[in-house]
């Protein structure tokens, strides 16, 4: 026992130097440490901020009960879309009317061709032809851009100039 107590009075400096060192290191990890949890706890603050007495857990489950119903409301926009997309290329998008004097002693442009078409350049073409003591209408379909019938010169401009407008 004796032996062990020389050998440690020897060493006993080193051994006291070694634990100032390790308190030294504890105290400053201890500094650091209490720094880590203050600003934790400024993060937490601010995360809490506007809770109202609420727990987490009731906030989030309302944002995802929000967001449930925004997605649902989303497809049923898509699904809408998609429809009206549909419809709409069976709507009327191109429109001309040429105007014009069909006969010699008929003053005035009073005569005139309209073409009304779609996306897919099917539709109807309107003709008045206006004369001294009549006036007709003729109606010609119109498929892809092209009629069954004949068409009079003013009739294929009325035609060409919708088919062309963007």
């Amino acid at each position: 026992m004796r032996e062990i107590l020389s050998l440690l009075s020897h060493v006993e400096i080193y051994i006291v130097i070694g634990l100032v060192v390790f308190n030294i290191f504890l105290l400053i990890l201890v500094i650091i440490l209490f720094k880590a949890v203050r600003i934790s706890q400024k993060k937490y603050r601010k995360f809490m901020k506007g809770a109202d007495n609420k727990n987490i857990e009731q906030i989030l489950t309302n944002i995802i009960d929000q967001t449930d119903i925004v997605n649902k409301n989303n497809e049923e926009v898509k699904s809408q879309l998609l429809m009206l997309n549909e419809k709409f290329d069976t709507c009327i998008q191109k429109f001309a009317m040429v105007r014009y004097k069909a006969f010699e002693d008929v003053g005035g442009d009073l005569s005139y061709s309209v073409a009304l078409l779609d996306y897919n350049n099917s539709g109807v073409l309107l003709t008045g032809i206006y004369g001294r003591n009549e006036s007709t209408s003729y109606a010609k379909p119109i498929d892809k851009g092209i009629s069954r019938y004949d068409l009079s010169e003013e009739e294929q401009q009325a035609l060409n100039d919708a088919i062309n407008k963007n």
